[in-house]
């Protein structure tokens, strides 16, 4: 039997994992780092990169590079590279392809199947573009797992003795996930989920760099200009990270763009309690889900036991705060917030694979959204069309079958419209329309004569089955959702699949040399004087010696570059 690997197919960075016989363990990329960037980008020579050395392109080609596609899953937006374009699958594929080349070469076997994770709030659209990317990266996609739901597998595969009322906070780069779950004798039950898919480290970013734009010198900034954009949302990026762990820092842009068309070097402080002042209405925005989730699972603060924080942006001491003054206790970083959603893909693939570590955990989960059709009510002579009668409700343990009959409203009525939505709203119109299907045929006859039974069969893979048939007749059959925008056909996929073979990847083992350079490249454009010279004179030796093709010269050089490039990136001036 092949190995299942777990992917964490992040916003703005992904990570792979299996089950070693020790535990879940996390896969290096080429560089030896656990961490790859969802970034892709398009050299000038057509050549693809993905991961570290694309995300170093970020602030010096914003054109040619992609990041934080993950938060257009789902949708028909295309994405131009230079000359161009890719659908959010597409680029996911590409960072998938990565992850499963770094998962063959550390395993040294060829890698077919995955778990993949997915926010928990993520629409049927955004899990079918998740299993689209699969595909079109060659992967049998075994199953979609809500992220919180994988980190309580991981938090809770060394607690099966243990009882207890877990929280887990999820904020990454581009989504936020709020699961409760209960602990018992090895079972990890899901009894509710919330949470907000255009919520995360991305928006905090976005909020410094509003706030930087609004301060003296750089308020004179040309944020039109990409370039300029860019790197203002980078050091805004830094910035954030800094101020996780210190209470000022330094940012700094150097031969800045200005709205007259000069340059300039630009440097201001900035504190935390600023930061945190323009953090304000998105941390008052985790409140909801949070107390939505407590709600559904019929649970207040006080009788959670455990909050677990999980993701990188949960670093953010704002963020730890809020979750201390909401539950009345600290916050656990029992797993390292970055891999703890990676690790428990790993665990859910073992139990995929029905691994004897695992083989007394058990995971049940439910369903995030209610679930469907759009009816007719009568009120006295009054119709009201597009009202949603739900058939599952949110929080129902999944895997779930549920069934209802409806009857005809008019009389003479010769066909019936099923539609399937997704959501909270009393009319549809408010919803996610998933699709519908049409009974023609039906035999005239007075209002409420006709009858059809409609089954929804929702797996754990969160996607829908839906079931139609007339009573009488047994005329119907299965909905098949028409694919809504930006989902793909399978006869696209496939197509995606033969189009990324034919392109020019970037070589993977000097995906070393691009990265270092790219690194430097980044870091050169930020510095000023003696640091910025020195700096130079190191990227115009390592291209000297890779233009000689010489092994050993590439690898000192690359060497002494990756170390000179960390050193002047930990004491340039932005960091107080």
């Amino acid at each position: 039997m092949s190995r299942i690997i777990g992917i964490d197919l992040g916003t703005t960075y992904s990570l792979v994992s299996y089950m070693a016989a020790d535990g879940p363990r996390i896969i290096p990329n080429r560089l030896g780092e656990s961490l790859t960037p969802s970034a892709v980008a398009l050299l000038p020579d057509g050549t693809t990169v993905v991961g570290a050395p694309a995300r170093a392109r970020a602030t010096t080609d914003p054109e040619r590079t992609a990041r934080s596609f993950k938060r257009d899953m789902g949708t028909a937006r295309p994405l131009r590279l230079g000359a161009r374009t890719f659908s959010p699958p597409e680029l996911s594929a590409l960072v998938l392809s990565s992850l499963r080349s770094d998962a063959e070469e550390h395993l040294g076997e060829k890698i077919e199947e995955a778990v993949i994770t997915v926010p928990a709030y993520f629409n049927d659209l955004q899990r079918q573009a998740t299993r689209d990317a699969g595909a079109i990266a060659g992967l049998k996609v075994e199953r979609l797992l809500n992220e919180p739901t994988a980190a309580a597998l991981a938090y809770g595969l060394n607690r099966r003795e243990k009882e207890a009322r877990v929280a887990v906070l999820d904020l990454g780069g581009g989504t936020f996930d709020v699961t409760v779950l209960e602990i018992i004798e090895g079972v990890v039950e899901i009894q509710a989920t919330a949470g907000d898919v255009a919520l995360g480290g991305d928006d905090f970013d976005v909020a410094i760099a509003r706030h930087l734009a609004t301060r003296d010198g750089f308020d004179r900034l040309d944020t039109d200009d990409p370039v300029t954009a860019a790197r203002l949302l980078e050091v805004a990026h830094q910035a954030k990270h800094a101020l996780s762990h210190e209470e000022t820092t330094r940012v700094v842009l150097v031969d800045a763009l200005l709205r007259s068309g000069k340059r300039h070097d630009l440097e201001l402080e900035l504190s935390r309690t600023e930061a945190e002042g323009a953090f304000v209405e998105l941390v008052e925005r985790m409140r909801a889900p949070i107390f939505r989730a407590l709600a559904d699972a019929g649970k207040t603060p006080g009788q959670i036991d455990e909050v677990l924080l999980v993701g990188g942006s949960t670093r953010m001491p704002c963020v730890s705060r809020m979750g201390a003054q909401l539950f009345g206790r600290l916050p656990l970083r029992t797993l390292p917030p970055d891999e703890a959603v990676a690790l428990g893909a790993a665990v859910q693939a073992a139990l995929k694979a029905d691994d004897a570590a695992v083989e007394d955990l058990v995971v049940t989960d439910v369903a995030p959204f209610s679930l469907g059709i759009a009816v007719a009510e009568s009120f006295g002579a009054r119709h009201v069309d597009g009202v949603f009668r739900p058939l599952l409700e949110r929080g129902t343990v999944i895997p779930a079958s549920r069934e209802s009959r409806f009857s005809t409203m008019h009389e003479g009525q010769r066909e019936i419209h099923v539609e399937v939505y997704q959501g909270e709203h009393a009319l549809c119109r408010d919803n996610l329309k998933l699709g519908e299907y049409k009974i023609t045929g039906l035999m005239p006859g007075p209002a409420g004569e006709q009858t059809i039974d409609v089954r929804f069969t929702y797996d754990l893979n969160g996607l829908l089955e839906v079931d139609v048939k007339v009573t009488k007749t047994g005329l119907g059959g299965t909905l098949v959702i028409e694919r809504g925008a930006g989902a793909m056909t399978p006869a696209q996929v496939e197509a995606a699949r033969k189009a990324m073979a034919r392109l020019k990847l970037h070589p993977r083992e000097a995906l070393p040399n691009t990265t270092a350079l790219a690194r430097a490249d980044a870091l050169y454009a930020e510095l000023t004087g003696d640091m910025r010279a020195f700096l130079g004179q190191h990227i115009a030796a390592f291209r000297d010696a890779m233009e000689r093709q010489e092994p050993k010269a590439i690898e000192a050089m690359r060497d002494s570059l990756t170390r000179i490039t960390r050193d002047l990136r930990g004491a340039r001036p932005s960091r107080s």
